[in-house]
């Protein structure tokens, strides 16, 4: 390829005084301008393209590559294809910035497109855009869930919160030293106190009350060592200045994992429930005490006849004695004999009354640590008083040494009367050989236990259905309240009063009172 340059002369400089490319005295050719270059010539510069190429491209990159120069009408000037002409699949131009000419060199490689690589790379583009959406579709799945869960939670906490409001029954958290760290609202109302001044507090509290804090003493320390309970009554004090009583539940704090963190209690205020028991309670005394006078009612008849045998046989003894002493026949030793029967005839009537009035008399109750046989004595001569009428005999099976109960006397006594009076009813009608009343005291484990058995006609299914049932009786004349009252009496001192066929004949009731303790009873505040 052939290159032209052409040569101009610089007409601007001047040498020696001279202008440039002018003679010395020559004068100025016509037709020629002042300062400009003038033409001298061309000078020709003859290249061969293939020949650069073949030296100038390394021969590592002709193997691979086609390489090609093009003038500007895309017309191949010179081409270098060692390894064979190009797929056209990777390619690049670049132009040759050359004076007076325009060319372009082309490469074009003579390798095609890697298949397997392409299509692992497409493959691993494709994964990489599921992994990406699936990350995408479960992060959006989780923080919709962990919405959900907060949602849930904040639910739960507003209804926790809502639920402590609204309860009635206190509730406190102890931890294991005996702090107080959680109190609900409505211990806070119960006891006259803001969370703020409970929390933290440490026994002895500030609700305890003052024979509270004095019933440990010394021992207040151990009081800081809860134990399980299954409910247990005690006084709270009011921050105004009342106490009033409360039922506490007490369990372990367990957390997640199964360790325990302190003590849960629940404490409920039970003023009005005593002021109904309390109620209940005296209705019931009226109630056994009318029961009592109903009882006295029907033994009057018995009373009278047996008051008059002592009366009469002091009226006897005391009429011989005056008609001695009028006669003037006074012997010391004729008397002694008259005035001791008349002194146990007095007894004996004394005792008749009484029983009577002892039993009649109205009073409170009042449960005291008493022996049993004590109060079976109390009562033995009503008893025997009935007995005498209907013309029953009696047995009594007593054991001698009976522990000592904690009873209301009284009570116990309208129980034994009630059920005795009942068994000599059901044998009135019996042959004289069966009228037999046995009557059993004995030790069962922690109580006494009495039975009162009769040889009568026994107890039909359908009377058994009713048969503690208010205001229900056999007996034309009766109240239908006996044993009704007899069954609360009995569960009122912690026992049970049963019944059950008498294998021979008739019918057997028992009840039983608890043992009373002789060992200090601590009173236990938490």
């Amino acid at each position: 390829m052939d290159y032209h340059f052409p040569l101009f002369s610089d007409q601007s400089g001047e040498q020696n005084g001279e202008k440039k490319g002018e003679k010395k005295g020559e004068p100025e050719k016509k037709g020629e301008k002042k300062g400009e270059p003038k033409y001298l010539g061309s000078i020709v510069v003859s290249y061969k393209l293939s020949a650069i190429l073949q030296d100038a491209v390394p021969w590592w990159f002709a193997k691979d590559n086609e390489i090609s120069i093009v003038d500007i009408d895309d017309r191949v000037v010179a081409v270098r294809a060692d390894g064979g002409p190009g797929l056209n699949v990777f390619t690049h131009s670049r132009s040759l910035d050359l004076p007076g000419v325009s060319l372009m060199l082309k490469t074009n490689s003579i390798n095609n497109s890697p298949k397997l690589l392409s299509n692992v790379l497409v493959l691993t583009v494709i994964v990489l855009a599921l992994g990406l959406s699936w990350s995408l579709w479960e992060l959006w799945r989780d923080v919709l869930r962990r919405q959900a869960v907060e949602t849930a939670l904040q639910a739960q906490v507003a209804f926790r919160k809502a639920m402590e409001k609204s309860l009635v029954t206190g509730l406190r958290v102890r931890s294991m030293d005996g702090h107080l760290v959680y109190v609900n609202p409505a211990f806070c109302a119960m006891v006259g106190l803001t969370e703020q001044e409970l929390i933290g507090q440490k026994m002895p509290f500030s609700f305890w009350t003052q024979a509270a804090y004095e019933a440990f003493g010394a021992d207040l320390p151990m009081a800081e060592i809860p134990v399980v309970h299954n409910g247990f009554e005690t006084v709270y004090q009011h921050a105004a200045g009342h106490e009033f009583p409360v039922s506490i539940y007490e369990s372990p704090l367990v957390d997640e994992n199964g360790l325990q963190t302190g003590w849960m209690g629940s404490i409920l205020d039970i003023s009005e429930r005593k002021k109904t028991e309390l109620t209940l309670r005296q209705s019931e005394d009226k109630l056994q005490r009318s029961a009592r006078l109903a009882t006295m009612g029907e033994l009057a008849s018995m009373m009278a006849h047996e008051l008059n045998q002592p009366l009469t046989a002091i009226n006897t003894y005391a009429s011989g004695i005056l008609n001695m002493m009028k006669s003037g026949k006074v012997e010391s030793d004729e008397l002694i004999p008259a005035l001791d029967q008349m002194q146990k005839q007095a007894v004996r009537a004394a005792t008749i009354i009484r029983s009577v009035h002892d039993f009649v008399v109205k009073r409170g109750p009042n449960r005291t640590q008493r022996q049993f046989s004590e109060v079976f004595n109390a009562v033995l001569p009503l008893i025997q008083m009935q007995a005498k009428t209907y013309l029953i005999s009696l047995k009594f099976d007593v054991e001698t040494a009976l522990p000592d109960v904690l009873i209301d006397p009284i009570s116990i006594e309208q129980v034994i009367l009630n059920l005795t009076r009942n068994a000599l009813h059901a044998m009135h009608d019996l042959p004289m050989k069966q009228r037999v009343l046995h009557i059993t005291a004995s030790r069962k484990g922690n109580q006494v236990q009495v039975e009162v058995i009769d040889n009568g006609a026994g107890i039909t299914e359908e009377v058994a259905e009713r048969l503690f049932s208010p205001f229900f009786s056999t007996k034309a004349e009766g109240m239908g309240m006996g044993l009704n009252i007899c069954r609360t009496i009995i569960e009122f001192h912690g026992g049970q009063l049963n019944y059950l066929p008498n294998p021979s004949g008739g019918t057997i009731f028992s009840f039983t009172v608890p043992v009373a303790s002789h060992g200090s009873v601590q009173t236990e505040l938490i």
